[in-house]
């Protein structure tokens, strides 16, 4: 596998404009895995040479690397007050550049709930729940990249999957939820039985409230837990969770949907985790809301 590309482009109208001159980015198959040392720019000249007949007079390298598909999983993300988040707690084939998203949905999970246990507003307990749900995002993410992997070798075998796969996703519904998967956007953590919002990314719907317009995803601008009221205002009472969980009364007209999953029921209230994830769904009649409290932000505190 070869490629050249070059790096500066503008997006106009839908198309992809190449800049005139400029830096071109260029991948490599070597043809020997495991060397040690880092790779230098006589390597790429020779590559290139072998590959093109030609180094195109390559010069001035801005960085040069080498990857593999090496795939490894850390078997757990936390050892007392050792914290494994990113590259360091799994590493994968860079094929659909799923690597920094999950990298940084790690460190979204993990970054709320060790700020509520330094302050002592949680038990040290939350920090166990940050490897029961990022540890099977990632094992799927492996599990994805290593597929992709042997879908771009050269078999007679591997080019019958190749085609069975690619009709596939011809198809809209497979092709839907192979997009959810590879962007993260199909994320549930397993939160117990309900709404099939419980668990999901909430969407970032645009609001209507008493100060006028919102989107939802700005109100986790300050990382502090988000009681969304779509029903009758002043519905419910967070007064011993008031140092910590913000409360908005507000209204959407429009229909809910989700990626992968598509439409879905209305709710009443929502309880979003820091990290946009949804903790809690029902309305004031229902029991479960203070529970979820506790369990994602800690004990009630006095009342104010």
């Amino acid at each position: 596998m070869h490629a050249l590309g070059k790096v500066d482009y503008e997006i106009r109208d839908g198309q992809v404009v190449y800049k005139e001159g400029g830096t071109v980015g260029v991948m490599l198959t070597e043809p020997h895995v495991g060397a040690t040392a880092e790779p230098t720019l006589r390597d790429l000249s020779e590559r290139l040479v072998a590959v093109y007949g030609t180094d195109f007079g390559i010069h001035s390298p801005t960085w040069i690397s080498r990857f593999t598909d090496m795939t490894r999983q850390a078997a757990a993300y936390r050892a007392g007050r050792v914290l494994l988040a990113g590259d360091a707690a799994h590493v994968h084939s860079p094929v659909g550049g799923q690597g920094l998203n999950t990298g940084v949905q790690d460190a979204v999970n993990l970054g709320w709930k060790l700020a509520l246990v330094v302050k002592e507003k949680a038990p040290e307990s939350l920090l166990d729940t940050y490897h029961a749900e990022r540890h099977p995002v990632a094992a799927r993410v492996l599990r994805n990249t290593m597929a992709q992997v042997a879908l771009m070798r050269a078999d007679d075998r591997i080019e019958a999957l190749r085609v069975t796969v690619s009709e596939l996703l011809s198809m809209d519904e497979p092709r839907k939820q192979f997009a959810a998967m590879m962007s993260g956007l199909d994320i549930h953590y397993d939160l117990g039985e309900g709404h099939p919002l419980l668990g999901r990314r909430m969407p970032d719907l645009d609001l209507v409230t008493a100060d006028g317009p919102l989107r939802v995803f700005t109100l986790l601008h300050e990382a502090r837990p988000v009681l969304l009221n779509l029903g009758e205002p002043g519905g419910f009472d967070l007064a011993p969770w008031a140092d910590r969980v913000q409360s908005i009364d507000a209204e959407y007209i429009g229909t809910w949907e989700l990626p992968a999953l598509g439409a879905i029921a209305a709710p009443t209230a929502v309880l979003i985790r820091p990290d946009g994830y949804v903790a809690w769904v029902g309305d004031p009649t229902q029991r479960g809301l203070a529970d979820a409290l506790e369990t994602w932000f800690g004990p009630p505190g006095a009342r104010p």
